[in-house]
């Protein structure tokens, strides 16, 4: 068994380096791939740049491939689309993930057969990761693991391995940098195989510019999390503003009623009406979660199915 094995090919691996102006770093980012994986097609997907980053990646030895709708959920996406591989590496083309520890996130989704495998950020350099990422990738975690129940601590890494079923079984729609927030949602949702390894994360290569905004992207994903939480867990959110309506509807009909109880009066009736109702929209909202939530488990049984159509990545012999 362990010879038939052996003697199994190498699973196709293709790295993707989203991009948007990296004419700095891409070369050396291509390099360093190629480096630790020398057998790995590499693809560039030129998101609409202005500046070399083209020009520099293909002079280094990649596949350039260009999207022209800004965004890197619209570059990852075109990527899933079109390329057919058995493994898929995603890492940013700004340098400062690790290409070396790219082996050991491959051997693991391998050895494990794993759907997914996420390099968890470990950094000293405060220029690499300001205090504000820092502190709102905790959160946005924290908040993640609570609310979807799973057990990721960096969901917002954009250096991860997936095998071809996650890939082909993904439906993306995000636009922008909250394509790793989406990643990370459809693991939980359909509770696929995964694991997060600790890979050094270092300083940008000099001459990039980062491209995110502390407040206006940490408010995108924020939004974004509560809108998947809305679409794949209908029966919780709206089970809390139904439970919010209704201590409000006690609240203003309390008085009226212990009023009513000593006179016999109902000297606030426009409050009394604005009660009722309410805690008939409440009821309404609570029963349209549960409709909602019916919906939700159809759709997450889809995808199940959709996902459980493909084959698993290629096992790695343990001896």
């Amino acid at each position: 068994m362990v010879d038939s094995i052996a003697q199994m090919p190498s699973p196709t691996v293709a790295v993707i380096l989203p991009c948007y102006n990296e004419e700095a770093a891409i070369a050396g980012v291509v390099a360093a791939f190629r480096k630790a994986l020398p057998v790995s097609d590499i693809f560039v997907f030129d998101n609409a740049s202005t500046d070399g980053t083209a020009a520099a990646a293909k002079a280094a030895g990649a596949i350039v491939r260009v999207e022209p709708m800004k965004g890197k959920g619209n570059a990852v996406r075109r990527a899933f689309a079109d390329i057919d591989a058995d493994i898929y590496v995603m890492a940013d083309g700004d340098g400062t993930y690790d290409a070396a520890s790219a082996p050991r996130l491959v051997d693991c989704l391998r050895r494990e057969t794993l759907d997914m495998v996420v390099g968890i950020r470990e950094t000293s350099a405060d220029a690499a990761y300001r205090p504000g990422h820092v502190l709102g990738n905790r959160v946005f975690s924290w908040l993640f693991r609570n609310l979807f129940r799973s057990e990721f601590t960096d969901i917002l890494s954009g250096f991860r391995v997936f095998s071809r079923r996650f890939v082909k079984s993904f439906p993306s729609t995000s636009k922008g940098f909250e394509i790793e927030l989406e990643m990370s949602t459809h693991a939980a949702l359909l509770r696929l195989p995964t694991k997060e390894i600790v890979t050094p994360y270092g300083e940008r290569t000099k001459g990039g510019e980062s491209k995110l905004n502390t407040y206006s992207d940490g408010f995108r994903i924020l939004r974004r999390m509560m809108s998947f939480l809305r679409l794949h867990r209908p029966r919780f959110v709206y089970s809390i503003v139904a439970f919010a309506g209704g201590l409000l509807s006690i609240g203003l009909a309390f008085p009226i009623v212990m009023e009513f109880i000593e006179t016999g009066l109902v000297p606030r009736f426009p409050t009394a009406i604005l009660a009722t109702s309410i805690m008939l929209a409440a009821f309404l909202i609570f029963v349209m979660g549960v409709i909602l939530d019916s919906q939700a488990r159809y759709f997450s049984e889809t995808k199940r199915l959709a996902y459980l159509r493909i084959g698993p990545p290629p096992r790695l012999d343990k001896s």
